[in-house]
């Protein structure tokens, strides 16, 4: 399983994460709460974690060759929800 990761910097961490998982209920299987989500993306896996100052944000795929595009598009949809900050977001594959 290879895996991707991201630390972003934000104060609407929890905010974030239900927007993203709203976002893609209506197209994925997708369970969430405020601090924790889980998104189903057709054989991949997004993770967020919300903490106070930080979203945490995974994605993993036995594949390894389709994450760096699934990093673009969850780093759009984020961008888009918070379009009154400017976020830093920086994937990196996991050791």
């Amino acid at each position: 399983m290879s895996t991707f990761t991201a630390e972003v910097e934000t104060e609407h961490a929890s905010r974030y994460l239900q927007q993203l998982c709203k976002h893609w209920s209506h197209k994925f299987t997708v369970t969430f709460d405020p601090s924790r989500g889980t998104i189903d993306l057709n054989g991949s896996t997004c993770s967020f974690v919300a903490e106070p100052h930080r979203l945490l944000m995974s994605l993993a795929n036995e594949d390894a060759a389709v994450l760096p595009r699934l990093c673009e598009v969850v780093t759009e949809h984020l961008k888009r929800f918070a379009f009154r900050e400017e976020l830093a977001v920086e994937w990196a594959e996991a050791v």
